[in-house]
């Protein structure tokens, strides 16, 4: 089976997925790993979140004008979130507003999810391209940025499984009894993967 969501990770760690696939305990094993909730419900919650993070962490990254959870980034742009500016001539300078787009699927994400979404967006504030000063920016606001994107993409495969079987995707939160625990990038992967998606 193709994972679109995990293209470029080693045939080791999808012999994983696959078989978590198959006894049909993904979706299971990524909520035992990630249980908690967020109450980022609202775009004011969401700007309030967002803004936040980037106080903390990136201060002299240019100010936002808008962010906003959009019901159709993911299924229309195949996006999970964007980043874009809009400049606008204001009498004799050039301004740019800048705004975030997080797709509205992570309204219903684990907590961990949204945070890893926001600090990859929140990156593409200073560094356009996913190159090595990109990924330092991630790790620099969520040193686990690697494990969470790759749990992300495990999550987004249990929705896209659930919905190509037609069952609602109902996670269980709590206490789970599992086989095995969910595949765990080392960091000669990480650099690996950070090095192909460079090149």
């Amino acid at each position: 089976m193709k994972f679109k969501y995990l293209l470029g990770y080693p045939s080791e760690m999808l012999a994983q997925v696959q078989g978590l696939v198959e006894s049909g305990h993904l979706a299971a094993v990524v909520a035992q790993c990630h249980p908690d909730a967020h109450a980022v419900r609202s775009e004011r919650a969401l700007y309030d979140y967002v803004s936040e993070m980037k106080a903390r962490h990136m201060r002299s990254a240019p100010p936002l004008a808008k962010v906003a959870y959009d019901p159709q980034l993911h299924l229309l742009r195949n996006a999970l979130g964007t980043h874009s500016a809009v400049s606008r001539v204001q009498g004799t300078q050039l301004k740019a507003k800048r705004e975030i787009r997080i797709a509205a699927l992570f309204k219903d994400a684990p907590a961990d999810f949204l945070r890893a979404i926001v600090v990859h967006e929140l990156a593409h504030l200073k560094e356009r391209e996913h190159g090595r000063a990109f990924y330092a920016l991630c790790l620099h606001m969520e040193p686990d940025y690697h494990q969470l994107e790759f749990d992300l993409r495990l999550w987004l495969t249990a929705r896209e499984l659930a919905h190509l079987l037609n069952n609602d995707l109902a996670i269980v939160v709590g206490n789970v009894d599992m086989l095995g625990s969910r595949p765990v990038m080392s960091a000669d992967e990480r650099e690996a993967l950070r090095d192909a998606e460079e090149g």
